[in-house]
């Protein structure tokens, strides 16, 4: 029997809207995942509710109290089963049956391994009306990031390039100002504010001195919360001038530093002085001067971010990508030419087509004048599966 079988079409409209109110937690949920709760009663909605950051309500307390005294005898749809266990708020399991409800259609189970089919297993006990697996695949897409982090201790990696036809990133001087539409530099912004952390490289610091922050009057949406910095610098090379570490900039986000065992101590002294996190992440073979960048990431999912953008230039995202560290790019490309002398997108030092990496696109779009495909790496098993 197929799992859509057992759900009817009035069952799928309402889980469709569950996840459209998830969705609203997209920029300020993290560290928790998005979730999106309706309540109906008599076929009629008679609640809404979604999770907004973490500490707060989730979805179905914010549901329930939506409703009120409707809540008694409706059913919940909810983007991912209830949590079963007291954290910063209270067991969604044990709020869902005060309020009297019913039936719980949940998308998918949570992953977190403290739920993971507990949640439904407890409703399931106190006679509640349970069955999951309604439009799972949507609402693990939502969630790509959180689902990763619990299964994997890792963060789900995307990494953006601006570039043009030709798959040039900048010009040979370094100028890149600007390959890509307005339109498309809106864009970043929401993929930004989606992120946990943004990861660039001291050379773009250092040449183009970018804020690298989300930017309200380009989000068209209010900014709760600056995504966390994180700058991958071997030898601590980092200006004190940056703007990435002036003081205006750290009051309103966190700035990782990324170095080796090797680097300065004047110099980490100098940047944690100015309150900026440094840490070594060294390769314990040969390379001991380069930074490790699995490491990295597995340090970031310890500090709960659930999806990491890069944004670099052609040589660590070259990096991120030839290491099967990268689950998704996102490129976004421009109708120019930028000629055979330009920097190429990705600096992967490749000698034979063997060497090439196949992509396969999983999405185009147009941005303005520009298209964002967005693709997958072939063979690798970095992501979700």
């Amino acid at each position: 029997m197929s799992i859509n079988s057992i759900f009817s079409i009035a069952d799928s409209q309402f889980m469709v809207e569950a996840i459209q109110l998830a969705r609203r937690g997209l920029y300020t949920a993290t560290p928790n995942p998005c979730v999106g709760c309706v309540l109906v009663k008599d076929e009629k909605v008679v609640g809404r509710g979604w999770h907004v950051r973490a500490g707060d309500g989730h979805a179905e307390v914010n549901a329930i109290a939506d409703a009120g005294d409707n809540a008694k005898g409706a059913t919940a749809y909810i983007s991912l089963e209830p949590c079963s266990f007291t954290g910063k708020t209270g067991a969604c399991t044990d709020v869902l049956q005060a309020a009297g409800i019913v039936r719980v259609v949940s998308a998918m189970e949570d992953p977190n391994p403290n739920v993971s089919g507990q949640g439904s297993a407890i409703l399931r006990a106190a006679g509640l009306d349970v069955s999951e697996g309604l439009m799972a695949e949507q609402a693990a897409t939502l969630n790509r990031g959180f689902i990763k982090r619990m299964q994997k201790q890792l963060p789900f990696v995307s990494c953006k390039m601006a570039m043009s036809l030709d798959g040039r990133s900048a010009m040979a001087s370094g100028e890149s100002q600007w390959i890509t539409s307005p339109s498309a530099r809106q864009q970043v912004q929401q993929l930004r504010a989606s992120s946990c952390a943004i990861v660039t490289g001291v050379g773009t610091i250092i040449h183009d001195d970018p804020s690298l922050n989300v930017r309200e009057q380009d989000l068209s949406a209010p900014v709760e919360r600056q995504p966390a910095l994180v700058i991958v610098d071997s030898q601590l090379k980092t200006p004190l001038s940056a703007k990435v570490v002036s003081t205006e900039m750290l009051a309103t986000r966190d700035v990782y530093i990324a170095c080796v065992n090797a680097a300065s101590a004047d110099r980490v002294q100098a940047l944690e002085a100015r309150g900026v996190k440094v840490m070594a992440f060294s390769n314990a073979d040969e390379n001991a001067s380069i930074v490790n960048l699995s490491a990295l990431l597995s340090f970031l999912a310890e500090r709960e971010m659930n999806h990491v953008m890069i944004e670099s230039g052609p040589t660590l995202a070259g990096q991120f990508v030839q290491q099967c560290l990268v689950d998704e790019l996102k490129l976004f490309v421009a109708p120019k030419l930028m000629g055979g002398n330009a920097m190429p997108a990705f600096s992967m030092p490749f000698e034979n087509m063997s060497e090439a990496m196949n992509l396969t696109i999983t999405d185009t779009m147009a941005v303005g004048p520009d298209w964002l495909l967005t693709c997958h790496i072939k063979n690798s098993d970095k992501g979700l599966g």
